[in-house]
């Protein structure tokens, strides 16, 4: 191999081009454009706009017919923006509200306690890459928050919120899908559901050069050569038939492929054997290409398809074009089994209607972020446990809302844009800034 390293050096430049970032595919999934389908025999009625409210939002904002409830963000502070930023400390902070008075019922306080108290061995360990915090920043929220007590106080008296650039938020959503699928290939199930293969290399660049730190990428050796890994379509024509490990076997192809955006799920396998759950393991080393953009921009969709139910029908509508326009998406993630609940990137259980995926170089792996949305049930308390391919920038997130029916339709159709509030440990924003509260000077 170090042979081999003195020549990779020459491929390095080629490689990070072609290569996508690390990280999963879109948390578990993106959202950004698509979502899961679930078996055309157990979905609900499709509901494109119609979406339950989050059961800790007040009774208020949850109409009995289940309509999506519109709500008023808190408006951001105007900063002027920061060309190129590409972290969240080179971005521009300005202070937030107090914490105390942000509209977090306690229930809502009291699960993003747990969420947040679960994250803090890595939260404490992890580098954090946003230039926000170190480690030690969070050892007194970190204790107060797993010895319990009232949530609401909590969160009040140890962190302090804070708006990054221009606190233009955008959150989509994404959820555990339920496919079909078995662990022996047999009639109506041959779909390979993918282990990660042997010969897939990840590539830490900045081993070879200072300015690449931060920077990975993924490939395979041909020859004395780095080259690209398979994109999805030589994947899907046979590509990985002696390097990657087949764990199942799944009924339709665009079952899987939303089930690969998603990240995580469960395999219901058939004659009652159950259900086996896989969570991603790591992915082609591609770009991801939302399908639902190319779509749009296409035409392909009518007036109302733009939902995740909407693509889905469009796909089983029309197989041919439809396997062609997935190709497009070459980025393809492979699986490991799950003993228990999904993961996300931390290596801690997500929890719905909790848990959120962030770009680390803007949000604190582990850290609480208020979001204030037009949409009432994505408005709230949420701890950024997951990465996503697609998540990427100041103020993206991808909301997670656990498995099911309910699940499925909110995070299919979830498109909410308002603001957001970082809630870093108190104090932090004196420390990187003497003009706390300051936006930044204007060019």
């Amino acid at each position: 191999m170090r042979s081999r390293a003195g020549r990779l050096t020459g491929t390095i430049a080629l490689a990070l081009a072609l290569a996508a970032c690390g990280g999963r595919i879109v948390p578990p999934g993106t959202v950004a454009d698509t979502a899961e389908p679930v078996r055309p025999s157990s979905r609900p009625p499709a509901r494109p706009v119609h979406y339950l409210a989050r059961p800790d939002q007040p009774q208020n904002v949850r109409p009995s017919d289940g309509r999506i409830v519109a709500a008023t963000p808190i408006a951001a502070q105007t900063v002027y923006p920061v060309a190129g930023a590409t972290t969240a400390a080179t971005a521009g902070l300005v202070a937030g509200p107090p914490i105390a008075s942000l509209p977090i019922t306690p229930a809502q306080a009291e699960a993003a306690r747990i969420a947040f108290a679960r994250s803090c061995p890595g939260l404490m360990r992890r580098t954090d890459t946003s230039g926000l915090t170190r480690g030690a920043d969070w050892r007194p929220a970190c204790a107060a928050a797993s010895a319990g007590s009232d949530a609401r106080a909590f969160f009040a008296q140890y962190l302090e919120a804070v708006q990054v650039g221009d606190g233009r938020a955008f959150a989509t959503g994404y959820y555990e899908p339920e496919i079909r699928g078995s662990l022996e290939r047999r009639p109506g199930y041959e779909v390979p559901v993918y282990g990660r293969p042997t010969d897939l290399i990840d590539v830490d660049l900045g081993r070879f050069s200072d300015d690449l730190k931060g920077k990975k990428v993924r490939g395979r050796v041909d020859g004395s050569n780095l080259v690209p890994y398979f994109d999805r379509t030589q994947i899907e024509e046979g590509a990985l038939a002696r390097t990657a490990p087949v764990i199942a076997w799944a009924a339709d192809p665009v079952e899987m492929f939303f089930l690969q955006i998603q990240g995580s799920g469960r395999l219901r396998l058939p004659d009652g054997g159950g259900v086996l759950r896989i969570g991603y393991d790591t992915q082609n080393g591609r770009a991801y290409t939302g399908i639902g953009s190319l779509m749009r921009q296409r035409g392909l969709l009518a007036p109302g398809q733009a939902s995740m139910q909407g693509i889905v029908a469009w796909l089983r509508a029309n197989p041919d074009q439809g396997r062609a326009l997935m190709r497009e998406n070459k980025s393809f993630v492979f699986f490991r089994e799950l003993d228990g609940p999904p993961q996300g990137a931390m290596g801690y259980a997500v929890t719905g209607q909790v848990s959120a995926a962030a770009d680390p170089k803007f949000v604190p792996l582990g850290a609480p972020v208020f979001l204030s949305l037009d949409r009432a049930d994505a408005s709230g308390l949420w701890v950024a446990q997951d990465t996503g391919g697609a998540i990427k920038g100041a103020n993206r997130f991808d909301t997670f809302w656990g498995a099911g029916p309910n699940a499925e339709l909110t995070a299919g159709g979830m498109s909410g844009r308002g603001t957001a509030f970082l809630l870093l440990p108190a104090g932090t924003l004196a420390r990187l800034n003497p003009g706390a509260g300051l936006a930044p000077p204007q060019p």
